[in-house]
This record gives structure tokens, C-alpha cells and sequence, in this order.
């Protein structure tokens, strides 16, 4: 069992980890994925993507005590149909997470370092972040900013959101782990303010926001 991670948060958010090290019918073991997801999964041709939902399968039975049924909306936000808790999931090739909160509403992501964000910059970013960029941390800087403004994204569930425009990432330095303050601006002009926090390892970033 690959369980990277479980911890609650301060805010009484928990979240887990989980690092695929498992081969596909071994993540069918561990999983207990219901036969209509199981069938669903099945019609997927990628094998990376297919361990990827099994693993989101396994990681859910280490934090749930009884057995979880999980869904989506039309919108594509996920939801356990069986518990009224707030759920959020990211997912990379080696790594998926998951974030959960009684009440409030969670968002969460994670990327690769070693994928290039140099993209991000034109599609993502407003001026201002554009600026504070640093030169020797540029590639993890963007990953932290895209993670973030993703994270906001799940959180809130709007459609044709304007990652450039509508959600504005304080100025931060890169570190193991850290905190970040965001404003997402909605098209009425009306503002609002999220406190998000990251953590680095294994080559990875992950961002999350509670509330």
C-alpha cells in the first residue's frame, strides 16, 4: 500500500496522498472500486489514467470508514454520493491527492516539476505576476501559480473562468512549503479573497484552499 500522506489540517480539512507504486491489478485489489465504476474505468485506454482513478479509489478507502460510493456532477466536480462531505481531486502519473471538509467547499491540484510551465505565462498570468517572476525559480513559480489559480478553479466550479483576469496570486517566494493569498474577481467587479497552502516534494507541488 502506497499511502503517502494523511494529515488533517488546522482548519479541520484533511488531506491524502497516495504514491502509485502499484501495478494495475494490484491497485484493483486495493481499491474495491464498485463494478459500475470499475466498468467505466475499464473502457478507458490509457493504462497511466486507468491506475490514476484506481488509485483515487484506494486512497479514498484509507480515509473513509465505511465504503464510499464517489460521482460527478455535470460540471465534472466530484461528489460522494453516499456522504454530504466536500471533496476535491488532483492527479499526476505517480501521485493523487485528495481533500475533504465536513462544511466548507475545497479545492486542490497537483503537477510534475519536471513538466515545463512555460506556457502558463501567456495563458495564465496576469501583468503584475508576470513580473514577479524570478529568474532562478521561474519553472517551479509557475507550477505553484498554476496549481493555485486550478485549485481556485475546483473550489469554485465557474464555467469560461479567466485565469489571467479573474484570479490574481500574491507576490511569493518558492519554498518546501508555504501559504498564498488570492483574489478571484468575478464578472460583476465583486472580489473575493481565498488563503491558500502548498507543499513541494518528490519533484511534485500541491495546492490547496479550504473555504
Amino acid at each position: 500500500m502506497a499511502l503517502y500522506l494523511k494529515k488533517e489540517l488546522e482548519n479541520e480539512a484533511e488531506i491524502g496522498i497516495w504514491h502509485i507504486t502499484e501495478t494495475e491489478e494490484e491497485l484493483k485489489e486495493l481499491s474495491a472500486t464498485p463494478s459500475d465504476e470499475m466498468e467505466e474505468i475499464s473502457f478507458i485506454r490509457s493504462e497511466s489514467l486507468r491506475k490514476q482513478r484506481l488509485a483515487v479509489r484506494a486512497l479514498l478507502n484509507t480515509m473513509f470508514d465505511e465504503k464510499v460510493y464517489l460521482s460527478h456532477h455535470d460540471n465534472g466536480k466530484p461528489y460522494i454520493e453516499n456522504n454530504p462531505i466536500n471533496i476535491s481531486i488532483t492527479h499526476t502519473a505517480n501521485y493523487v491527492a485528495v481533500i475533504l471538509h465536513d462544511e466548507e467547499d475545497v479545492g486542490i491540484d497537483i503537477e510534475s516539476l519536471d513538466r515545463d510551465f512555460s506556457a502558463v505565462e501567456k495563458k495564465a498570468l496576469s501583468e503584475d505576476e508576470i513580473e514577479d517572476l524570478e529568474d532562478d525559480k521561474r519553472n517551479e513559480q509557475l507550477a505553484i501559480y498554476w496549481c493555485a489559480k486550478e485549485a481556485i478553479f475546483k473550489r469554485l466550479s465557474v464555467y469560461n473562468l479567466d485565469f489571467a483576469e479573474q484570479i490574481e496570486i500574491e507576490r511569493f517566494r518558492p519554498r518546501g512549503e508555504g501559504e498564498l493569498e488570492a483574489t478571484f474577481i468575478n464578472k460583476d467587479g465583486d472580489e473575493e479573497e481565498f488563503d491558500l497552502e502548498y507543499m513541494t516534494f518528490d519533484r511534485h507541488v500541491l495546492v490547496w484552499v479550504v473555504g
